[in-house]
């Protein structure tokens, strides 16, 4: 059996090999669908591959784990081997990581099925866009301070008696632009908020689990399809 190391970049990734020693620099593939895939080629079906989970890394391991017998996702932050080493270059990694594997002391990722992980993906996109629709708002909050205005006198400054309100106020021409900027965006957070709400919600209707814990009192749609998306099958506990 053999244990094949990749330190995966954007452009290309550093392979090294174990195969009962000390593990060995073998070259270099090309972070390129065709190239990975003649590299998978290559491999024996009783290969073990490892790589870290960071950027493509999920990318990659899909093209590698039809041709071997495991590909293995490496976590990162608990890699102390590669994160303390005193020598660290593409190829030290690489090697690094394949002796790890010989040694079955990778820790690994769990990264669940196409279906959890498209969830994980709408929920963080979910998660970002709130973030973003939270920073315009601030923003606006910052102008009306700037310009010794009194808060809101709605609940929803942003609704449309609030918005009404903030079109009345009398603000210096760039603070106006400002203003305005942070409402179109608002706009089109909104809108891409609600494709990305109906998306998680259609994934809730298809999913027994995400109706299951919201039934639990205070836990919505949301927070139930973020549970779901992190824990994954709650069976591998």
């Amino acid at each position: 059996m053999r244990f094949i190391g990749l330190d995966v970049h954007r452009e290309f990734c550093e392979v090294a090999l174990s195969d009962g020693g000390r593990a060995r620099s073998v070259g270099r593939v090309a972070t390129r669908p065709a190239e990975l895939e003649l590299f998978a080629q290559s491999l024996a079906a009783s290969d073990r591959v490892v790589l870290e989970a960071t950027g493509s890394a999920l990318a990659v391991a899909r093209i590698l784990a039809p041709h071997v017998a495991e590909v293995v996702l490496a976590h990162p932050k608990k890699l102390r081997a590669i994160c303390e080493a005193k020598v660290k270059t593409d190829k030290v990694d690489a090697c690094t990581l394949a002796e790890l594997l010989a040694a079955d002391l990778i820790p690994r990722v769990w990264i669940g099925d196409e279906q959890t992980r498209a969830l994980r993906r709408r929920v963080s996109r979910r998660r970002q866009l709130v973030k973003q629709r939270t920073r315009l708002k601030n923003e606006v909050a910052a102008v009306l301070m700037r310009n010794l205005k009194d808060r809101p006198p709605y609940t929803d400054a942003f609704g449309k008696a609030g918005r009404a309100w903030l079109e009345r106020l009398e603000l210096p021409l760039d603070e106006r632009q400002t203003l305005e900027g942070c409402l179109r965006q608002l706009d089109f957070l909104g809108g891409e908020l609600a494709l990305v709400e109906r998306a998680i919600a259609e994934a809730a209707l298809a999913s027994r689990e995400i109706q299951r814990l919201m039934t639990i009192p205070g836990v919505d749609v949301t927070t139930a399809a973020t549970l779901v998306a992190v824990i994954g099958d709650v069976s591998r506990f």
